[in-house]
Formats: C-alpha cells, sequence, structure tokens
C-alpha cells in the first residue's frame, strides 16, 4: 500500500514537473526527467561515480546491464583479454593513392564510399593515405562510441586520421566475430566511457584507452560458429525486413494513386473535365480553377534556430524531424525547447490549420514534405529550414493544400525547382509559383473526408508493418548481444544453408533508416578522408 502511494506520488510530481519545463529548459522535459529518476534507482551511491564524465557518458551506466563487466561476472567460463593482446595496430600507407577508397558508418561498418550517398568532394590525390585490407578493424576516433568502426571486408584507402587495426597471428580466424561483439550494444558502454572530449560529437577514442579496453574470447571452434550464425542470421532478418519495405513501398504507391485521383478528379470518374491550359498538368473538372501557391495561401519562412540565447523567450520547436516524420503536427509530438524574439514568436507561431513543408535538405527529393498544423499554443513555433502556408480560408482549405503537396502534380514541380549542390533548397518565389488545383471549398472538405476514409486502412498497414520493422531489428541487436555474449549456444545450430557472400550482401545493403547520428558520421568520415 505504501509502495504503490509512492509511486502514484512520484508519476504525479513528474508530470508536475514537466509542466513546468519551459522554466528550466529542456534538460528538464519529461522524458529526461524520468532517466533522471531512472539512473538514481540505479545508482543510488551516485558519488561513487567518476567526477570526470559528462551527463550523456553517466546516462549510459543505465543501460550498462550489457556492459562487458557483467558479462564476466556472469559467465566466469568466458576469457577476458585485453585488446592489445589480441588486436595489434597497424600504419601502412598507399603510394600512389590508386586503391579503393572506403567510408565507415554505423550501419554498414566498413564499405566502399561509391557505394554511400556523401555530399563531400573528392580530395585531388589520395597519396600517403592509410590502407586497410579484409580483415582489419577500421576505427573512427571521433565516432567509435557511435559506433563508427568495423572490420573491412575490402583492401582500400581510409583516412590517415583514422586507427587501423589487426587481429594477431593466433587470432586472425576471429575478426568476423570482433566484429560482431565490437559493433554490438554490449561495447557501447565500453566506447563511451573511453572516448574523451567535452561535446558529446567530439568524444575521441585514443589508442591507449581502445588497447586497453578488455575483449571477451570464446574458444576458436566457438568464435567461428557465432559468426557464421550470425551472418546467416542477421542475412534472414534483413530479408524479411526488405520485404516489410516493400509492402510499405506498395502501400505509398496506393496512398499516392488515391490521392493523386482525388485532388485532380474529385472522388467521383464521371466527373466533366476541362482543359486547364497548361499542357503538363491535364484536364481538371469544369467546376475548378488552377492558380499558383501564392493566390491561395500566405507564405511564411522561417528563421528561428535552436540555439537558447537568455534575452529570448522560452520556446517550443517544431523543427524539420517533426515535419519530416509526422503527416501531422499535434500534441503528442515532442518538441524540442528553444528560444526565440518577441517578433519571431509573432510572426511564425503554428496556428491550426497551417501547413508546415520542409525547404531545405541534403536530398533534392526530401523537399516539399508537408505536415499539417492541429494543435496551436503560444509557444510552439515554425523552426529553421521550414515554410509555413496559411490558407486563404475563402478559397483553401488546410487539409485539401496537404493533399495536394503529397500529390506528384506539385512535388514534381517543387523537385525541379530544388537548387543546391550539398543540400538542396527552394527560393520563396519558386514556392509561390507552383500550380495548385482549386475546387470550391465544399468540395474540397467533402474530398478530404473521402480521402480519410479511403486511406485509414492503408496507414493502419503502413503502422504496422513499420512497427515490425522495428521489433526485428530490436530481435537482431538482443540476439547478437545474447551470442556473443554466450547467453545462447550456437555451436550445432543448423540455419539453411545459404552462400557467405550472398549472406553478407544480404546484411550490407543496409535497410535501416539512416539516424542523425549515422548521417553525421558519414560526413566526418568523408570530410576527413577527402581533405
Amino acid at each position: 500500500m505504501i509502495k504503490t502511494a509512492r509511486a502514484a506520488y512520484g508519476n504525479r510530481l513528474l508530470a508536475d514537473l514537466e509542466n513546468h519545463n519551459t522554466k528550466f529548459g529542456k534538460g528538464f522535459d519529461g522524458r529526461n526527467l524520468r532517466h533522471i529518476r531512472m539512473f538514481h534507482i540505479t545508482f543510488p551511491n551516485w558519488n561513487a561515480l567518476r567526477s570526470e564524465l559528462s551527463w550523456t557518458q553517466t546516462s549510459y551506466l543505465r543501460k550498462s546491464a550489457e556492459s562487458v563487466d557483467k558479462v564476466l561476472k556472469d559467465d566466469p567460463q568466458i576469457t577476458q583479454i585485453r585488446a592489445d593482446l589480441s588486436i595489434g595496430g597497424i600504419d601502412v600507407r598507399s603510394k600512389a593513392g590508386e586503391e579503393e577508397l572506403l567510408t565507415v558508418s554505423s550501419k554498414d561498418g566498413v564499405v566502399p564510399r561509391r557505394e554511400k550517398v556523401v555530399t563531400m568532394f573528392m580530395a585531388e590525390s589520395y597519396e600517403g593515405y592509410k590502407l586497410c585490407w579484409p580483415g582489419d578493424l577500421v576505427i573512427n576516433s571521433l565516432w567509435a562510441w557511435a559506433g563508427g568502426l568495423g572490420f573491412s571486408r575490402h583492401h582500400g584507402i581510409i583516412s590517415s586520421a583514422y586507427g587501423v587495426y589487426r587481429p594477431r597471428e593466433q587470432f586472425s580466424g576471429h575478426w568476423k566475430y570482433f566484429d560482431y561483439i565490437l559493433r554490438s550494444i554490449v561495447y557501447d558502454w565500453e566506447f563511451h566511457v573511453r572516448s574523451k572530449g567535452i561535446w558529446v560529437s567530439r568524444l575521441q577514442l585514443t589508442d591507449p584507452s581502445f588497447l586497453d579496453m578488455p575483449i571477451v574470447l570464446p574458444s576458436n571452434e566457438e568464435a567461428v560458429a557465432i559468426a557464421q550464425f550470425l551472418t546467416r542470421a542477421s542475412s534472414l532478418i534483413s530479408r524479411f525486413i526488405r520485404i516489410k519495405r516493400r509492402l510499405i513501398e506498395l502501400l505509398n504507391e496506393k496512398k499516392q494513386a488515391i490521392i493523386h485521383q482525388a485532388v485532380t478528379r474529385v472522388i467521383d470518374p464521371k466527373v466533366r473535365l476541362k482543359t486547364s491550359g497548361i499542357d503538363w498538368f491535364g484536364d481538371v473538372p469544369e467546376h475548378w480553377e488552377v492558380q499558383k501557391v501564392k493566390q491561395v495561401s500566405k507564405l511564411l519562412v522561417s528563421n528561428v534556430d535552436k540555439i537558447s540565447l537568455q534575452n529570448e523567450m522560452p520556446i517550443r520547436l517544431c523543427n524539420y524531424t517533426d515535419v519530416y516524420k509526422n503527416e501531422v503536427i499535434s500534441d503528442k509530438i515532442n518538441f524540442m525547447v528553444a528560444s526565440a524574439t518577441k517578433d519571431e514568436i509573432n510572426k511564425f507561431k503554428l496556428k491550426i490549420d497551417d501547413v508546415v513543408i520542409t525547404k531545405d535538405s541534403e536530398m533534392w527529393n526530401d523537399i516539399g514534405v508537408p505536415a499539417l498544423v492541429d494543435y496551436e499554443a503560444p509557444d510552439l513555433i515554425c523552426g529553421y529550414h521550414l515554410a509555413i502556408l496559411r490558407p486563404d480560408a475563402r478559397k483553401m482549405s488546410g487539409e485539401f493544400l496537404l493533399r495536394c503537396f503529397q500529390d506528384r502534380l506539385l512535388v514534381t514541380q517543387l523537385h525541379i525547382q530544388a537548387n543546391g549542390i550539398t543540400r538542396y533548397g527552394l527560393s520563396q518565389q519558386a514556392i509561390k509559383d507552383c500550380l495548385v488545383p482549386v475546387p470550391p471549398v465544399n468540395d474540397q472538405f467533402a474530398i478530404c473526408k473521402i480521402l480519410k476514409s479511403e486511406l485509414l486502412g492503408l496507414n493502419v498497414a503502413k503502422v504496422k508493418a513499420l512497427r515490425e520493422i522495428d521489433l526485428l531489428r530490436e530481435f537482431r541487436i538482443r540476439l547478437i548481444s545474447d551470442v556473443v555474449t554466450g547467453k545462447l549456444d550456437v555451436r550445432g545450430v543448423e540455419l539453411p544453408a545459404m552462400d557467405e557472400a550472398a549472406a553478407l550482401e544480404d546484411i550490407e545493403t543496409g535497410e535501416d533508416t539512416e539516424t542523425e547520428s549515422e548521417e553525421l558520421i558519414e560526413s566526418e568520415e568523408v570530410a576527413d578522408a577527402d581533405e
């Protein structure tokens, strides 16, 4: 009874504190408060922690249930050796710089640069850059904490700023096992705590710190069995994920077809049409018009950044990812806390029925992604790299304008107008001059109502498929963790026969969506290697 009452009190207290998070800043939002509480429960003797660790580093202690120390404690039969006893550093340089240029990512490990989408220019010469061979470990010292490492399956050039290590002769058959365990969640904490620096994005792993790290080592027989099992299992999981992603692609294609039919032909295929007067636009219902975006809405391009300043007012920022990942901007989104001037708040405060689009992006086909604003608050502001379209209620509803921006007729116009090399963007005039179909407002509401019903089943199926992909990824992480730590004995386990090269190709196709940290790793890799 007492414990239940205390738990209820704690939950109420967190909720009350979360309601006042604007006073204290983003570091004390609901999510972080729950993390702080869990950290205290897990480590009540906080004074025992090393004082030089950052909060980001110490927060990983909460997740350290899979740490190397616990693995060794739980299974004393597993051998523990220092990295320098099994892996030695090498430094061989290219004389002409003509070998294959390689890159490192947290998702795929070490792969040819030509297989990745990168935005940095190529260097004039790679003479003197480091070389690596199949079976060599390559570590991006600035991004080891985020998984910027892996064993190469290629011979080629990597940045001279990176570390290259090679298993010693007696452990040369272990490199595939080493690849799985060092890139697993088991070693997240190890690479975090051994990387030093002031900023999270600049934590650096030095040679001594890495080579002093303990490595969990099974027998030769078991190391080979683990690598073979995980390669085949990961390949099968990747295939399942690709099947689900293909289903999502088909659902999106179906959604596009339904939206296009609705915003260009109503729902009734028998409606009488007239020429729009524009060859590529095609015909439209005879009682519709075709107008420019500027004729049906007001354009506001935000310049509010993510930086918080003391002389500005606290706000919640609707940023790029909020728009990119959500069709509707609602109160369910955990918005970033930032600051803005009074004039910026008055100008860029979001209002219900606004349509927010991505104005700038690293990829041309991510330009013009829309979201409908369904939630309004005095402190909710549109962020940088976004544009607000505020419809004229006499001519256009926000929901119909959203559907127009989801239709290929308008999307194609935006993609054609996007300019840039390493980053693409739209001018205000390009957005204003885009052509949209304009039915009577009553027709717009009727079309959107029918569309919502038509798309409901597709959206439910897509959400289900995405959830299944998340579960498959979680299962893969858990499986690798259990196998490399000996919790799951895979010796003698048989999986369907599979060519190893084909299995590796399945894994390396990279079906996972890139995260922000992975994109940063890609940028850092090329920036260093191609200077």
